[in-house]
C-alpha cells in the first residue's frame, strides 16, 4: 500500500446541499492527498435517483471551488477513469453484479417489500442472512425454473451479497486502530436493483474505489458500520482493500448529537458552505460565503474540528494544514462544532488580509447602501476599523460616517458632551481647521490640541463634542483619523451643522 500513489476521493450525493461535515471530510481528505503528494478525486454519487436534486452537483463544485480544494480528477475535470458520475456506469457495475453471482458471492432475491414487511413484523430482529435466507423468496431457495422464469417474465429483483456466517472480519482502520466485526450481526445486503438497474452504495463505491485506484477512503464515522461488509466484497472481488479511515462526528454546539440544520438555524449559524435554495420548497438555507466568512477562515476552522497539529498553533494556511496534517491525529470521538470560534477565526483572518482585498469585499456592501467611494478611500477605511468587527458586513456599521454626514445626533451624548460654550467652541474649531494647509492627521492633531491648551479649554470636553459633531455619536477610530480622510471641506461643514442643529 504504501508503494501506491496516494490517491483519495470525495463521493458527495448530489441530494441537496453540501453538510459542513462533508465539506470537512472533503477538506481532510484534500488535505492528505497534498501532504503525499497524491491526488483527489470529485465523484458524484448519485444512483439514488429518488433523492436526486437538481442543482445539487453544480452547488456542490462551486463549493469546493470558493473553499480551495481543489479536485485533480473527476467530476468538472475529467480524467482517465471516466465517467465520474455512478448515474453514467450502469454497463460497468452490471459487469460486476455479474461476476459475484457466477461466483457464488451473491444471489437474486424477489421478495417484495411487503413481503418482507410481513417477515419483519412476525419475526423479532429478523435480519436477511445465513439464518433466514433459505426461508425467503430467492434464487439459493428456489429451483433453478423457476428463478429463470420469473426473471424472464420481468418481475423485479435485488442482487445480494452473500455473507457468510460466524467470520470475524478485520477492519484496519488508520484512526481508530483495529476493528473486529463477527460477519453475523451483517445482513445480506442489497447491491443492485433490477427496477432502475443501478446498485446501491455498497457495490457502486466498492467498483469504483478499486477501478479508479482509491489508496486511502477517508469518510465519516456513519460509514464504519459499511467497512466489514466492504471489506468482504474487496475479498469477494479478489482485489487489495484501499486503507480506510473513519472520521469524528461534527456534534451539536450545545447538547449531544450530530450537528444538524436545525441547530444552525436555532443557534444563528449556517451549516453550509453556500447559500442554498431548495428547487422544490423554495425554503433558503444560509451559507458561510453569503454570511461575510472568508474561505480561507471557514477551512482553518474546519481544520482544528476533530485534528490538531500537536501545538499550541491555531491560525494555519492551507499550506501550513497540508504540511501538519496526519489522521493519527484525528480524534476518534465527535468535535462539538463552536460556532463562536468559527466567527473568532473570521476576525483573525479579516485583520490578517490585506486592506485592498477586504476594499475589494467591502465596496460591494457600499454600493447596497447607495454609497460610491474611491478604493483608495475605502482602503484608508478599512485599515481604521477593520479590527474592530467579525465580518465585512459589519465594516458599514463601523464605518458609515465615513460615507454619509449625521442627520441626527445621539441624544446621551448630546446631554452629556454639548455644553453651553461648546457651540463657540466648535466655530472657532471649525476656523482654526480651516487654515490648516496640511490636513494630514498629525498636523492637524498638533494645531488643535495646541490651540485647545492655549485657550484653556478642556481636552476631553473640545473633543467629545468634536466627535459628536463628526460622526454623530460617541465612536470610530482616532479623531484625527477620521478628519483627515473627511477632508478639511467636509469636516468644517459638519461642526458648522452640527452647530446649527444641536439644541441646548
Amino acid at each position: 500500500m504504501s508503494e501506491k500513489r496516494v490517491r483519495v476521493r470525495f463521493a458527495p450525493s448530489p441530494t441537496g446541499a453540501l453538510h459542513i461535515g462533508g465539506v470537512r471530510t472533503a477538506l481532510y481528505n484534500y488535505l492528505f492527498a497534498k501532504q503525499h503528494g497524491g491526488d483527489m478525486l470529485l465523484r458524484i454519487e448519485d444512483t439514488d435517483s429518488q433523492r436526486f436534486v437538481p442543482g445539487a452537483e453544480e452547488y456542490i463544485i462551486e463549493s469546493l471551488n470558493w473553499l480551495g480544494i481543489k479536485i485533480d480528477e473527476g467530476v468538472g475535470v475529467g480524467g482517465p477513469h471516466a465517467p465520474y458520475r455512478q448515474s453514467e456506469r450502469r454497463d460497468i457495475y452490471k459487469k460486476y453484479v455479474n461476476q459475484l453471482l457466477e461466483a457464488g458471492k451473491a444471489y437474486i432475491a424477489f421478495d417484495t417489500p411487503d413481503e418482507l414487511e410481513a417477515t419483519r413484523a412476525g419475526i423479532a430482529n429478523f435480519q436477511y442472512d445465513a439464518s433466514t435466507r433459505e426461508g425467503m423468496r430467492n434464487s439459493l431457495s428456489l429451483p433453478t425454473k423457476e428463478v429463470e422464469d420469473l426473471i424472464n417474465s420481468g418481475v423485479q429483483y435485488v442482487v445480494r451479497f452473500k455473507v457468510e456466517p460466524n467470520e470475524d472480519v478485520v477492519v484496519n482502520d488508520l484512526i481508530r486502530g483495529e476493528v473486529v466485526i463477527n460477519s453475523n450481526i451483517l445482513d445480506d445486503k442489497v447491491l443492485y436493483k433490477s427496477a432502475d438497474e443501478l446498485p446501491t452504495y455498497h457495490l457502486a463505491n466498492i467498483v469504483d474505489d478499486h477501478l479508479m485506484e482509491v489508496s486511502h477512503v477517508i469518510r465519516g464515522e456513519e460509514w464504519l458500520p459499511s467497512a466489514p461488509l466492504h471489506v468482504l466484497l474487496y475479498r469477494a472481488f479478489g482485489w487489495e482493500s484501499p486503507a480506510f479511515a473513519h472520521l469524528p462526528l461534527l456534534l451539536k454546539p450545545d447538547g449531544n448529537g450530530k450537528l444538524s440544520k436545525r441547530d444552525g438555524d436555532r443557534l444563528g449559524f449556517p451549516v453550509f458552505p453556500l447559500q442554498f435554495t431548495d428547487p422544490k420548497t423554495g425554503a433558503v438555507s444560509s451559507g458561510y460565503r453569503e454570511a461575510g466568512y472568508l474561505p480561507e477562515a471557514v477551512i482553518n476552522f474546519l481544520a482544528l474540528l476533530g485534528w490538531n497539529p500537536g501545538t499550541d498553533q491555531e491560525i494555519m494556511s492551507m499550506e501550513e494544514l497540508i504540511k501538519d496534517f496526519s489522521l493519527e491525529r484525528c480524534s476518534k470521538s465527535g468535535a462539538k462544532f463552536d460556532y463562536e470560534k468559527g466567527k473568532w477565526f473570521n476576525h483573525k483572518y479579516i485583520q490578517m488580509k490585506d486592506n485592498s482585498e477586504i476594499a475589494d469585499l467591502f465596496i460591494p456592501v457600499l454600493k447596497d447602501y447607495g454609497v460610491e467611494a474611491q478604493k483608495e478611500t475605502v482602503e484608508a477605511i478599512v485599515a481604521l476599523v477593520k479590527e474592530r468587527v467579525n465580518f465585512i458586513k459589519e465594516l458599514w456599521e463601523q464605518s458609515s460616517f465615513f460615507f454619509k454626514a449625521p442627520k441626527s445626533y445621539d441624544e446621551k451624548v448630546v446631554k452629556k458632551r454639548w455644553k453651553a460654550e461648546t457651540p463657540e467652541q466648535m466655530t472657532k474649531l471649525a476656523e482654526v481647521l480651516t487654515a490648516i494647509d496640511d490636513f494630514s492627521a498629525e498636523n492637524q492633531e498638533r494645531i488643535v490640541k495646541q490651540w485647545i491648551a492655549d485657550n484653556e479649554y478642556n481636552l476631553g470636553g473640545v473633543m467629545n463634542a468634536f466627535r459628536l459633531a463628526i460622526v454623530g455619536e460617541s465612536k470610530g477610530p482616532h479623531m484625527f483619523d477620521i478628519t483627515a480622510i473627511l477632508g478639511k471641506e467636509e469636516t468644517v461643514a459638519r461642526i458648522k451643522t452640527a452647530v446649527d442643529t444641536i439644541a441646548i
